[in-house]
């Protein structure tokens, strides 16, 4: 999604000269959030972007990983030569996290490419007993397509919720219930002590038999290929981008899961391991490539986060970023089929969760945009629109 949003806003923005897109995967650029759900169904046979390249004079090198970043000679090194550049964007996204001693195990999969989905889509459709590790977004993606499949899924997560590394226990409590409603049997604090050929084994001995197990632990940069190039790396391994998405390096950029950038809005550098950041993104790389031939103003990158997920017949979204909030306040009832929760800071809307109420999620999204003051006791109604839930001034 990044890599092709940079070339595709560098013709929008105006950029005539060549633009080059490198891709490790032999196949037309596609878009991943289809692939944990009408992929691997089988109701789509794939997830190619619309975009006519060949029309957009934007040139596609597949099947050809980059191996490597030599900035003093602004080239980098793949499979079958070097590629000159004179600006370089890096959007190489991020690799799943590995379950240790699980590699070369028979039936352990991963989801994260079209050819990770295709493997996975014919054991949806053999209904095979599937265990999922990892009760995060994507795990609770698969669950949910694996269960419309017909298939029996056991999701073993080790910490004492879903969605712990993501939201605060209070907030994803309500959430638990969804894996029983659907059928799903969710066990937490449940370690994997071994993954064996047709079973998991906890490290309470209890054996869970498996004819397929999805691993979905997390994701970090795909940042390794860049050792000893002087790009600048965080503590994730991702690459420092500044307020304009460059990197340590110059002319070099950095876009999409591989970076984290500086947040005026929220105090803090931020890692968004979401789809729409690597939409929003490529818009200020391509402005300030283009700005940089033409002495335009520098365009800053400082977006309200969001993403959504589909999961246990719920639509789910959330915008901004709520580890600095000092109050939360509930919009209806966590137990029901729709409801919110809103994260203050100094009275201003700093991020929302949305379960089914889409409209919340619009209006507050504008509203986290423009730091307007809310006034909590109308915030909490549930029937009343959020946009009328400001503050008086």
């Amino acid at each position: 999604m990044a890599g092709v949003q940079t070339a595709v806003a560098l013709r929008e923005q105006g950029f005539d000269g060549t633009v080059t897109l490198i891709g490790a995967e032999p196949h037309q650029p596609y878009d991943r959030p289809p692939l944990s759900k009408a992929v691997l169904l089988g109701k789509a046979e794939g997830s190619a972007f619309d975009v006519d390249f060949e029309s957009l004079g934007i040139d596609l090198l597949l099947g050809r990983e980059v191996l490597g970043l030599r900035p003093a000679d602004h080239e980098v090194d793949t499979g079958t030569g070097p590629v000159p550049y004179d600006v370089l964007v890096l959007a190489t996204g991020a690799e799943p996290v590995r379950l240790p001693g699980a590699e070369g195990v028979p039936g352990v999969h991963l989801l994260r490419t079209l050819d990770d989905a295709e493997r996975l889509r014919p054991v949806l459709a053999a209904a095979h007993d599937i265990v999922v590790v990892g009760a995060g977004w994507i795990g609770a993606e698969f669950a949910t397509a694996a269960r419309e499949a017909g298939c029996a899924v056991t999701v073993v997560e080790a910490a004492d919720r879903p969605l712990a590394g993501a939201l605060p226990a209070e907030v994803a409590a309500p959430m638990t219930s969804w894996y029983a409603d659907s059928g799903t049997d969710l066990r937490t604090h449940a370690r994997v002590a071994r993954v064996e050929p047709g079973a998991v084994v906890l490290d309470d001995g209890t054996r869970l038999p498996a004819g397929a197990v999805v691993v979905g632990i997390g994701a970090r940069p795909a940042t390794g290929w860049l050792a000893g190039s002087g790009v600048a790396l965080g503590p994730h391994h991702e690459v420092l981008a500044d307020d304009r998405l460059r990197t340590s390096l110059p002319d070099v950029y950095a876009v999409g899961d591989c970076a984290s950038f500086p947040s005026a809005r929220y105090g803090e550098r931020l890692l968004v391991h979401h789809w729409d950041n690597a939409l929003q993104g490529p818009r200020t790389v391509a402005a300030n490539i283009v700005g940089a031939a033409t002495d335009e103003p520098p365009a800053v990158y400082d977006p309200v986060p969001y993403f959504w997920s589909e999961q246990f017949g719920r639509f789910v979204q959330y915008a901004g970023h709520h580890a600095t909030a000092d109050r939360l306040v509930w919009r209806g009832d966590p137990t029901g089929p729709a409801w919110s929760v809103c994260w203050l800071r100094d009275g201003r809307l700093t991020a929302l969760l949305a379960v089914g109420r889409p409209r919340d999620l619009a209006q507050g999204r504008r509203l986290i945009e423009s730091a307007t003051r809310m006034d909590p006791t109308a915030l909490a109604d549930p029937g009343r629109p959020l946009k009328t839930a400001t503050a008086l001034t």
